[in-house]
């Protein structure tokens, strides 16, 4: 079993209209928002061995945000193919991990993030900005994952259910 832990970015500005999108930032919210989820992975005790992010200036402050506040030491890899990715893109980030890598924690963007939720556990869940998903995985190797491959959703939180 493998645990893939999902986070959407956290809450982007649109403040700068002639900005391209990989280059928004975060606004307020979002700077609020991600620590918050990066608490969350240190209470829960689910800090993950490796962070995937997309390397969209919003995605890498999410992750960045998180990083700081979980306790994370582990590696931060940031890969351009992730930034408005395709499940199929997460797949082959994931698939590039070596096994003694228990745990992943994805940052990246809708719909590729929702999609590739739902094909693990099979339903559609709603994954707003900042939402974590944790998936426990029946594969023992990364290299293992496919479109077919079947996990558990154990929790989704979301930044608003969470307390300051």
């Amino acid at each position: 079993m493998k645990t893939l832990l999902i986070l959407r970015h956290a809450k982007s500005s649109w403040r700068e209209a002639g900005l391209a999108d990989h280059d928004r930032p975060l606004n307020k919210r979002g700077k609020r928002d991600a620590p918050r989820m990066g608490s969350l992975l240190r209470q829960e005790g689910i800090v993950p061995d490796l962070i995937i992010s997309s390397t969209a200036v919003r995605a890498r402050n999410t992750a960045q945000l998180v990083v700081d506040e979980s306790g994370f030491d582990g590696e931060l890899r940031l890969e351009r193919d992730m930034y408005a990715a395709d499940p199929e893109a997460y797949l082959d980030a994931l698939r590039s991990v070596p096994d003694e890598i228990e745990s992943i924690m994805l940052v990246g963007h809708n719909p590729g993030l929702e999609e590739l939720l739902e094909m693990f556990i099979g339903e559609y869940e709603r994954l707003p900005t900042a939402a974590l998903a944790q998936v426990s995985l029946q594969v023992n190797t990364w290299q293992d994952l496919d479109e077919d491959a079947r996990g558990k959703l154990v929790n989704l939180w979301l930044p608003r259910q969470l307390a300051d």
